[in-house]
């Protein structure tokens, strides 16, 4: 499994943030030709991008571009400027429904033909944004084996239902917990929804604590300064990781003494708790924590 505890986004037509955003450590950099960037500017970013991508080293930091919508008119462009150059991943913005994946995924199966690249160096990432995208949940998480990631998209997905933007949240509560629940469903990570005010630590590790306890992977960023608040609390604490080191440590021992659920410090542990310790190591791992 491979962490994508932070997901930032960074306007693909400025190389100076770019190189700024490979010295942050962040999990994912998503290289922005969408909402990121001015109309008049996006054949700046096709080709800053491309420039990037040879040029720039991301270290650890997974490298992927978004691409404008499937129907806008300008997403075959988009990739024709930057498969050539092999991003890690292409994040498709307001996905509504399963042919947009089919159709991101054949174009670049034919660039990996001619390439003579490996069917599936690169992956998709699908991000959810309308009710229709809701509806369709499943046969998104389903359209494509490049798929990775479901991320759901709070602000358009408001404005296209027609609700009101509010702190605690409930007018998207139902969409967020449906896209991790199908992402879930379908063996994909799910990244969780943008915190608009980057000055607000506060209410960003608190919306970062409920993903995460929701079963969201990660979380979208939008500013530097979000980057070590968010990765932080999406990686197990070492109590956590502690506390799960043990449940399975007294699993394996209670299994062999013929004990399918036993008790342990005055609770009980069954199956799904040991499952649940066993996703705590997971992504302890993932996140590159020492276990050893």
């Amino acid at each position: 499994m491979r962490a994508r505890r932070g997901l930032l986004y960074v306007p693909g037509d400025d190389l100076q943030k770019i190189q700024k955003a490979v010295s942050l450590d962040v999990d994912s950099i998503c290289l922005d030709i969408e909402d990121g960037v001015a109309g008049n500017r996006k054949l700046e970013a096709r080709h800053t991008i491309g420039q990037a991508l040879q040029t720039v080293d991301f270290s650890r930091s997974e490298r992927l571009v978004r691409i404008n919508p499937v129907g806008s008119g300008l997403e075959i462009d988009d990739l024709a400027s930057v498969l050539p150059h092999q991003p890690d991943g292409i994040v498709i913005p307001k996905v509504q429904d399963a042919e947009q994946v089919h159709w991101v995924s054949e174009a670049i199966s034919k660039v990996e033909h001619t390439q003579g690249w490996p069917a599936g160096k690169i992956i998709l990432l699908a991000m959810v944004e309308s009710a229709l995208g809701v509806v369709h949940l499943a046969d998104i998480a389903s359209a494509s084996f490049r798929l990775r990631a479901l991320i759901f998209g709070a602000e358009d997905y408001v404005g296209n239902i027609g609700a009101v933007r509010t702190a605690p949240g409930w007018e998207v509560f139902y969409a967020r917990s449906a896209v991790i629940t199908h992402a879930s469903a379908f063996g994909l990570q799910a990244i969780d929804m943008v915190h608009l005010d980057f000055q607000d630590e506060e209410g960003l590790r608190a919306e970062s604590i409920q993903a995460q306890q929701m079963g969201y992977n990660g979380k979208q960023l939008i500013h530097p300064s979000q980057v070590d608040p968010v990765q932080e609390c999406f990686t197990p604490s070492d109590e956590a990781i502690a506390h799960a080191r043990r449940i399975l440590e007294a699993s394996i021992e209670n299994q062999e003494a013929g004990r399918g659920a036993f008790a342990m410090d005055g609770r009980m542990v069954d199956a799904p708790v040991v499952k649940t310790a066993q996703w705590v190591l997971a992504r302890a791992r993932a996140a590159g924590k020492d276990l050893v």
